[in-house]
């Protein structure tokens, strides 16, 4: 006996023939004179039926047979009974009368039952992750997945790149996330770094001459986790010469429609939409806005110069910034209501959070009274009131304003419904600081990677003026999440040396970390770029998981842990002493 056919590839064109299907009981019911079985594989699912009239010894043993066995069965297609017809399944208009079987591995019970509808622990999920991989709805996650990497290597190749692996074990360049060490036994006291990203490798292919390169790359941070994050995980990796913003923006552009067409049959509009940092914080309070519904952040810094209101008129003595959002038919909420989005603008570091209501032709509750005339004719045309809205202001530092505001947007548009869970939402974010100040550090941090490029027309502000210099930096956003980030590189040894000083990275700590990059810029590197997109968060938004471990085969918890098989773990002495490792 060998298998002839996969339990997701007969119908009416097979009838009558001798079949050989192999897989796992899915379900056995014993309906008083015939056994159904549903088989299944990755490929789909088929019914078998065993009859006594028949084959009464085969019959009888099937009926030992229970969910989870893997078996072989023999017999011949034939058609369902027109009131049998199965619609939801592929096989649904056939079935297989068997005529023998053989039970390849008999299976305990399971935990859970392998149904996709069914609510489980996903701890007990993931400690038994080789059975929820069973269940179709993941493993046709991991099809989408593979079929994505598949489509990527197909675009990448027909325009002439290369696919170069770069090392796992690298230098560790901590400057950002934390590395994952790895200690080496030939070099007691000495550590390879798992890659956060291939950022220099690539840069160095650059170097090479390599001017078209992209990989499938795991990265490693060892970093707090979140919903859609991992400590490992997978990214497009791409680098390419002689190239400026645009260049890559298209090719970035070009891969996703390619991608959403071939997955989706998505025809996305071209060219994607392009907004800059400063225009997406001060519209969406985020830079990777969802644009997938509107309530979009409206400034009032002109309409309350005047204002009687105290808190908007010290705000703005102080260089604050006034916002608010309007929420269509928000008047309705109640007081209840309004004092718990008050109380989470406080919990997300406002002071608080202004409201007044527009119902009938005026404004009227929270702080409608300290409104004048001139500044409710200014309010009704800038914000396009309607009757019922609701309008919630906040006055505070310009970070804290728009960012609270754009929190709370996200959060009422999901509670409200106004999010369309159907469609996709694409943005690229452009000009980008080049640096944020880092409390904590006491300096400037480089909000992508040391490695960026200055906007030209800023480069005589990064030593006075650090705050105010753009970079030539991109993010491609999807339904408010960002799915790839890149940026045109330094390409110059001076022009990095300035940025490390720029960073508080004295000449002796950047030659220690990253001096066989530096003399390499020396060796004629050329103006060069890249993007990196985040494989298992495209293919979350895809697929519409809730998670993105829904779309990796063996994902570790929120908290790092692999509860399948129990890593990270203790090792023995041995192996630490041979490593000349203690513990403390």
């Amino acid at each position: 006996m060998t298998r002839t056919h996969t339990c997701g590839a007969l119908n009416k064109k097979n009838l009558g023939q001798k079949v050989v299907l192999t897989g796992w009981v899915n379900k056995w019911r014993d309906l008083g004179g015939l056994i159904f079985i549903d088989l299944r594989d990755r490929y789909g699912k088929v019914q078998t039926v065993f009859n006594p009239e028949e084959n009464a010894e085969v019959y009888e043993q099937a009926k030992a047979l229970r969910s989870e066995d893997v078996v072989e069965i023999k017999g011949t297609v034939s058609a369902r009974p027109d009131t049998m017809i199965n619609q939801e399944m592929k096989t649904g208009e056939i079935e297989i009368a068997a005529s023998s079987f053989r039970i390849l591995n008999k299976a305990k019970t399971t935990p859970f039952e392998i149904l996709d509808d069914i609510e489980i622990n996903e701890e007990l999920r993931l400690k038994y992750r080789y059975l929820d991989l069973r269940r179709s709805s993941l493993q046709r996650n991991l099809l989408v997945r593979s079929n994505v990497y598949h489509i990527i290597r197909d675009y990448f190749y027909k325009n002439e790149f290369l696919e170069i692996e770069t090392p796992i074990l690298m230098k560790s360049t901590p400057e950002g996330a934390r590395d994952f060490l790895v200690p080496s036994r030939n070099y007691p006291g000495r550590f390879y770094a798992l890659p956060q990203s291939p950022q220099t490798y690539k840069q160095l292919l650059m170097v090479a001459g390599f001017d078209r390169y992209f990989q499938v790359v795991k990265c490693f941070r060892d970093e707090d986790l979140r919903r859609d994050r991992q400590p490992e995980f997978t990214q497009r990796d791409v680098e390419m010469s002689f190239v400026d913003e645009n260049d890559i923006i298209r090719i970035g552009s070009e891969l996703v429609q390619k991608v959403f067409k071939e997955v989706l049959d998505i025809s996305m509009e071209m060219p994607i939409k392009r907004l800059t940092f400063k225009e997406a914080f001060e519209r969406f309070g985020s830079d990777k806005p969802d644009l997938r519904f509107g309530m979009e952040i409206h400034r009032l810094n002109e309409v309350f110069t005047n204002s009687d209101f105290n808190v908007f008129s010290s705000v703005l003595a102080s260089d604050g910034e006034i916002a608010a959002l309007v929420v269509k038919n928000g008047a309705d909420f109640s007081r209840k209501k309004i004092d718990k989005l008050i109380d989470r603008a406080k919990e997300l570091g406002a002071k608080g959070l202004a409201y007044w209501k527009y119902q009938q032709g005026e404004f009227s509750a929270g702080i409608s009274k300290f409104i004048s005339n001139i500044e409710t004719e200014q309010l009704i045309a800038l914000l396009g009131l309607h009757d019922n809205d609701l309008i919630l202001s906040a006055a505070d530092t310009y970070e804290t304003t728009f960012s609270v505001l754009g929190q709370l947007r996200l959060e009422i548009a999901e509670e409200t419904g106004l999010i369309p869970q159907d469609a996709f939402a694409f943005l690229w974010v452009t000009d980008f600081p080049l640096l944020e100040y880092s409390e904590e550090e006491g300096r400037y941090m480089a909000r992508h990677h040391p490695f960026t490029s200055p906007q030209e027309q800023d480069l005589e502000l990064l030593d006075a003026h650090p705050e105010k210099v753009k970079a030539r930096a991109y993010d491609l956003v999807l339904n408010g999440s960002e799915i790839a980030g890149g940026s045109i590189r330094i390409h110059t040894k001076e022009m990095q040396e300035k940025m490390f000083a720029a960073l508080k990275i004295d000449k002796e700590e950047a030659k220690q970390k990253f001096g066989f990059l530096m003399e390499a810029l020396e060796y004629g590197a050329p103006p060069h770029g890249g993007i990196a997109f985040g494989l298992d968060r495209l293919v979350m938004l895809l697929v519409n998981a809730d998670s993105i471990r829904d779309v990796i085969a063996f994902p570790k918890t929120s908290s790092a842990l692999s509860l399948m098989d129990e890593a990270p773990s203790a090792v023995s002495q041995a192996q630490l002493d041979e490593l000349k490792i203690k513990l403390s």
